[in-house]
Parts: C-alpha cells; sequence; structure tokens
C-alpha cells in the first residue's frame, strides 16, 4: 500500500516537556522530550483500510480515543528528539502497513529426517541408560 508518509507526518502534532532521569540542572530547565500524536481515525491522508491495518497492528500503542503517540527523550535537545520521533513513527507506520508474506509450506528433506530420528535414537539411548536401579 502506497502512502505519502510525508503528508501523514503533517496531521501529527507534537508535544514538548520536561525528560526524565538524570541530566542535572539541563533537565530540569529545558522541555527537550518530544511526544508525537498522531490521531488514526481523523487522518485524512489515510484510506479507511489502512486505518483499520494500523488500528489492529499498533492497538498497544494507541489510547482509547485512537491516538498513536511516539516519545523520544534520548537526545539533549527538542529539536533532535522530534527528528528521532518522526523517524520512530515513519517505522511504525510503514510497518504496520506492510503486507504480511505468506509462508509457503516446504517438505523435511530426507536428511533432515534421517538426522532428526538418529538424534531422538541417541537421547532416549542416554535416557535409558540413566535410568538404571541402583542399589545402596
Amino acid at each position: 500500500m502506497d502512502i505519502d508518509i510525508e503528508k501523514v507526518v503533517g496531521e501529527c502534532v507534537f508535544t514538548a516537556v520536561r525528560s526524565s532521569g538524570s541530566g542535572g540542572q539541563n533537565v530540569n530547565k529545558v522541555a527537550s522530550k518530544v511526544v508525537l500524536s498522531f490521531d488514526v481515525n481523523a487522518s485524512e491522508a489515510l484510506t479507511d483500510v489502512q486505518k483499520q491495518l494500523i488500528l489492529g497492528k499498533l492497538s498497544n500503542r494507541i489510547n482509547k480515543n485512537g491516538v498513536l503517540q511516539v516519545s523520544s527523550d534520548s537526545e539533549r535537545t527538542q529539536w533532535l528528539n522530534k527528528k528521532t520521533a518522526i523517524g520512530k513513527f515513519r517505522l511504525l507506520i510503514r510497518q504496520a502497513l506492510k503486507p504480511e508474506m505468506k509462508r509457503i509450506a516446504t517438505k523435511p528433506t530426507f536428511q533432515s529426517i534421517q538426522k532428526r530420528l538418529d538424534d531422538k535414537k541417541q537421547q532416549s539411548g542416554k535416557k535409558r541408560l540413566r535410568s538404571g536401579d541402583f542399589d545402596m
């Protein structure tokens, strides 16, 4: 499914908040963490089928209101965190809309069947040797 990812990114809302964790004075005074919010249901850049795929595959990242949230606080600047959040978002959308490849069933080779049976025979032999009556 082909989409214009830039149009989708344009519908995102960015919020800057204070980052958690250590960092001293910088972390206390600078809102460098970026939270990207994307309302899947209200999007005009996605078709209904694409919306359903995203809602299904990214359900663990979407809240009750249908908003997908991606956050980034790995960098020291808000600008870099925004770029990182957009990168994460693009990757999530691409993976969600990527068509699943169906597995083609194949028969195991004769060699692999023989190896499995030999391994089983060897393992059962080990167990047989270990399970003996030990008189004390």
